[in-house]
């Protein structure tokens, strides 16, 4: 950067001299004028006039005669001369030097302002190109998460929860088509902060779904993608959101992680044009607020738009728990806690679908609620007594949370 300044400090200087230089010899230019020139000539008479009168070629008398009419016509022309423009103030120069200053300071205040020192200028072709390059070269979520560093169970996990969590995985691996299994290894996996294992179970959650699949089943899996790669949005991730804007066109994660592609690919025209209206549509607390509003206006002076950050609240969401990385163990399972709390109460009012009630069942053995756990599998076969395949998933989940009779 000291270069890049010494360089254009250099180039301001020299400028500064071409135009102070191209004002000098504009007035000098003005000055030369036809009149000026005939000035000139009258000089020269009026010289010739006093060296003939002392040679003693011309009487006193003609000599005089001769000074008045010289003279007469140099004050004609001296007249015309300055009426042509010839006569300028000496100020002007040192005037219009100061505004050639003024000119040059004010373009490197605006600079300042406004340019990005050391940026080379890109046309808008050659910045598309390098764009695709850049979204081209992408690594895949194999490549991203081996990059990624070795996880790290937290230093005061719960013991019990931690045993928990394991026999959960023995469980699953043992019965590798259970959708309902694979669903809450994914939850407490992202409890854990283990993204890898966590986007495992969850892709495996929308393979056994196959067409019942829905859009939030894989704005989870594009959200858990892109966390256990560090945060990139690879092309597997990005196949993801696809299908779930697909199903969903107004998916909020599916957006935001779409944007945030073309973010990292140099596209902030359509990251723009994605997270903008998200942030007039809300809800007020939607979790992707908090993100967008971090960003957009960088992302909006990078696609050269005029930005107002509209007022909205932002709040917590279940969606969130992907996001959860920079958790600490306490936070996550209070987190974890919430999410539970709200899914029993809504089951408990509005009743819901059997995968529900068994990651209710599960979550709150998980935690540790034995009794709530035993009292939502006794309402849940209530509300599929009729269905022996719904009563088997609500037995295996209850033997998962410890509570099956």
């Amino acid at each position: 950067m000291i270069g890049f300044w010494i360089s254009a400090g250099a180039m301001l200087v020299m400028v500064a001299l071409v135009l102070v230089q191209a004002l000098r010899q504009g007035k000098a230019t003005a000055l030369a004028t036809p009149q000026a020139e005939d000035l000139a000539v009258y000089r020269d008479q009026l010289a010739e006039v006093e060296r003939d009168l002392t040679r003693g070629t011309l009487a006193e008398a003609e000599a005089q005669r001769l000074r008045t009419e010289v003279q007469r016509r140099m004050l004609d022309a001296d007249r015309a001369h300055r009426a042509a423009g010839g006569a300028q103030p000496s100020g002007n120069l040192w005037l219009w030097s100061g505004v050639v200053v003024a000119g040059l300071a004010a373009a490197v205040g605006l600079y300042s302002s406004l340019g990005v020192p050391g940026y080379p200028d890109l046309p808008l072709s050659e910045r598309f190109a390098l764009a695709d390059q850049a979204y081209a070269a992408r690594p895949t979520q194999d490549e991203a998460e081996a990059m990624q560093p070795a996880y790290l169970p937290p230093a005061n996990l719960d013991p019990d929860f931690a045993a928990l969590v394991d026999k959960l995985r023995t469980t699953v691996a043992a019965r590798p088509d259970d959708v309902l299994g694979h669903t809450l290894l994914a939850q407490n996996e992202t409890a854990l902060g283990n993204f890898a294992a966590a986007r495992q179970a969850q892709q495996n959650v929308v393979r056994l779904k196959g067409d019942s699949v829905t859009a939030e089943d894989l704005s989870t899996l594009a959200a858990l993608m892109v966390s256990a790669a560090g945060g990139v949005v690879t092309p597997e991730a990005e196949q993801a959101l696809i299908r779930t804007l697909t199903l969903d066109p107004r998916d909020g994660w599916a957006r935001f992680y779409s944007g945030l592609m073309f973010a990292q690919i140099g596209r902030p025209d359509r990251t723009f044009a994605l997270w903008d209206p998200l942030l007039t549509e809300g809800p007020a607390d939607a979790p992707w607020l908090p993100p967008i509003r971090d960003r957009i206006e960088a992302v909006a002076d990078a696609a050269g738009v005029r930005f107002t950050m509209p007022a909205t609240a932002p709040g917590p969401d279940a969606a969130a728990v992907a996001a959860a990385s920079d958790m600490t163990p306490d936070d996550r399972q209070a987190m974890i806690r919430t999410m539970v709390e709200g899914l029993e109460a809504r089951l408990l009012a509005e009743g819901g679908t059997v995968e529900e009630w068994g990651r209710l069942i599960t979550s709150l053995g998980v935690l540790g609620d034995t009794d709530r756990a035993r009292s939502a599998h006794e309402k849940a076969q209530a509300a599929f007594a009729d269905s022996p395949d719904d009563l088997a998933a609500l037995q295996a989940a209850a033997e998962q949370a410890g509570v099956a009779p």
